[in-house]
């Protein structure tokens, strides 16, 4: 009988661990699923050269998906809409995952349905139940994997009943197509109709987390406001997409005149609508309380916003293997309550 070796490098594995690679993990909702603090948003991968809108083709991207494990970047988030609706996002993680399968259950992937995709007619859009299977199919298919660890809804689909929609997520959560579920674009009291209906049917389709715009120069908004709040009150945990302002919380505007090609509020043409003088106030006092500490300023926004209520994890998008590098550092930060105070106090400066 041939016996094997055992595995050297596996002994002294931790009987519990909190943490991946010195990224410390946190739990989404009241799941047992646990997250990078800081995780990767990827919604500029993609084909450029296809004319998709991406901004970061191929090899760039697998370059820091390359780098992404070893700093304990492992929460992934995608949507197949990405790019034009092109799917491209998917695709680039997809090739990536299948040239390195032995790191997929140490990825959190993430992904998103609802909007028009892989087709025009009215069917091939919203939150039916046809439309989650045929959906929910093709990004497996995009992503080169056998299952999904977390799902969103990418927004509210006001036709279908929501009963239609949520009793297909549990026929997949009951397949192992789905392993948790969360919506993306939610207001308050859609968060409260679904917690309801999720009541009637089983605990399998729970939500563990609303993903909605969030940032700390802006905060939600005017048409998501109060779903932090809910969030925080009924053990969702709050996904925060876009938490540097599109870039805007970085030391790269801190100057708006020296904003050049490549910066993607210069690139959109947006600077003067969100860089008004209030805002740059506070970004110029900010950048001295990142520096005080050794931070960028990136760094302690990021890391102020992992400080609040109900916070799960920040998935900024990045461009490079540096911006990734520097986001990252971000999760392993610990701000003083003093600190917290008196960021929070600047943010609250008229």
């Amino acid at each position: 009988m041939n016996h094997r070796e055992p595995n050297i490098e596996l002994y002294g594995v931790p009987f519990v661990a909190t943490d991946y690679n010195g990224m410390p993990y946190r739990s989404l909702g009241k799941s047992g699923l646990k997250v990078s603090s800081v995780g990767l948003g990827t919604w500029k991968f993609g084909l450029p050269e296809t004319g998709d809108g991406s901004r970061t083709d191929q090899k760039a991207s697998f370059d820091i998906l390359d780098r992404a494990i070893p700093l304990g970047v492992t929460f992934w988030d995608t949507a197949n809409r990405y790019n034009n609706a092109s799917g491209n996002s998917e695709r680039i993680i997809g090739r990536w995952l299948k040239k390195n399968s032995g790191e997929r259950r140490n990825i959190v992937l993430a992904t998103k349905i609802c909007g028009g995709m892989d087709g025009r007619t009215p069917n091939h859009c919203g939150l039916s139940r046809g439309n989650i299977l045929d959906s929910v199919s093709a990004c497996l298919e995009r992503l080169e994997t056998n299952y999904i660890d977390l799902l969103f809804f990418h927004n509210v689909d006001e036709v279908t009943p929501p009963e239609e929609s949520l009793s297909t997520i549990e026929d997949l959560v009951q397949k192992g197509i789905i392993r948790y579920f969360a919506v993306s674009n939610f207001t308050a009291g859609l968060l409260a109709t679904y917690q309801r209906l999720e009541n009637k049917l089983s605990n399998r389709c729970r939500v563990v987390a609303v993903e909605n715009q969030f940032d700390i120069l802006n905060g939600e908004g005017t048409k998501h406001a109060g779903a932090l709040s809910y969030a925080t009150n009924h053990q969702i945990s709050f996904i925060a997409w876009s938490p540097l302002a599109r870039g805007l919380l970085s030391n790269r505007y801190l100057d708006p005149s020296k904003a050049k090609s490549g910066d993607r509020l210069f690139d959109e043409g947006t600077l003067s609508k969100d860089i008004n003088e209030q805002q740059l106030n506070k970004l110029k006092k900010l950048y001295e309380v990142a520096k005080q500490l050794g931070l960028e300023l990136n760094q302690l926004a990021l890391a102020y916003t992992l400080t609040l209520p109900g916070m799960g994890p920040v998935i900024p998008a990045v461009s490079s293997v540096q911006q990734l590098e520097s986001n990252a550092k971000a999760g392993k930060i610990t701000l003083s309550l003093e600190i917290q105070k008196q960021i929070k106090t600047i943010l609250k400066d008229a």
